[in-house]
C-alpha cells in the first residue's frame, strides 16, 4: 500500500469570516487585521501540506467551501460534527479509521512554524510508536496522531486552555508515546508581536 493510502492528515479549520476567527487575537489588534493574520496562517497551512504524501482531509467548522485555497484535487473537504472539539476530533479519526487509514494526524490551522519535514516526521514516528503528540507552549498540543481509534482523548479535557496536554498525556501513561519538538501556535498578540512575517497586519497598532 502507498502512503496515501495508510496515512491521512486531518486539518481542522474555521472558516474565515469577519469576527469569527482568532477572536482572543482580536480582541487586541481588532477583527479585520485577526482575519488577515488567520487568512495568512490558513495560505501557509495549505502552502507545507499540498505536498504531503498522504491522504488530507480538510474539516470546515461551519461551512464547505468549494472554490477557496484547499484544492479539491488534493483535499478531501468535510464538515466537523460535534459540540465541542474533542467530540469534533474524536468524529474525524473515527471517520478515517473506518475508512482504512494506518496512521493519522491531526493539525489545526494556526501554525506559522510547522513545516511538511516535521509532519513526514511525525508519520514516521508512528511505524515505531502507538501515538506522536507534538506539545504547544501554551499547554495544549499543535499535532496528535495514532495508529488505532482512542475515545478517551477527546473525552473530559477544558479545550482552549493549559491542562490539554498533561491531561492527554496521563491518558496515555502506559501507551508506547513520542513527543515532538514544542512549538507555538498563534492564538494571542505576544505571539505574534516581534515575529517580522506578521508586521504588515500590525501597521495599524504602530501608527496610533
Amino acid at each position: 500500500m502507498n502512503q496515501r493510502e495508510t496515512n491521512l492528515l486531518l486539518i481542522f479549520t474555521r472558516n474565515p469570516e469577519l469576527g469569527k476567527c482568532k477572536t482572543r487575537l482580536a480582541s487586541k489588534i481588532g477583527d479585520s487585521a485577526a482575519l488577515e493574520v488567520y487568512k495568512f496562517l490558513l495560505n501557509h497551512t495549505a502552502k507545507f501540506t499540498n505536498n504531503l504524501n498522504s491522504s488530507k482531509h480538510v474539516y470546515y467548522s461551519e461551512n464547505i467551501w468549494e472554490d477557496d485555497i484547499w484544492d479539491n484535487t488534493l483535499y478531501d473537504k468535510r464538515l466537523q460534527k460535534g459540540d465541542d472539539l474533542g467530540k469534533r476530533m474524536e468524529h474525524a479519526f473515527a471517520n478515517g479509521f473506518d475508512s482504512g487509514f494506518k496512521k493519522i494526524i491531526i493539525i489545526g490551522s494556526d501554525m506559522y512554524n510547522l513545516s511538511q519535514a516535521d509532519l513526514e516526521e511525525a508519520f514516521s514516528s508512528l511505524d515505531a510508536h502507538d501515538y506522536v503528540i507534538g506539545p504547544a507552549e501554551d499547554g495544549g498540543y499543535y499535532l496528535l496522531g495514532m495508529t488505532v481509534q482512542n475515545a478517551k482523548l477527546f473525552q473530559n479535557k477544558s479545550w482552549g486552555t493549559d491542562t490539554v496536554l498533561s491531561d492527554t498525556l496521563k491518558d496515555l501513561e502506559k501507551e508506547n508515546i513520542l513527543l515532538l519538538e514544542e512549538k507555538n501556535d498563534v492564538d494571542h498578540y505576544e505571539d505574534i508581536k516581534d515575529d517580522e512575517a506578521f508586521q504588515p497586519f500590525l501597521k495599524h497598532m504602530k501608527n496610533d
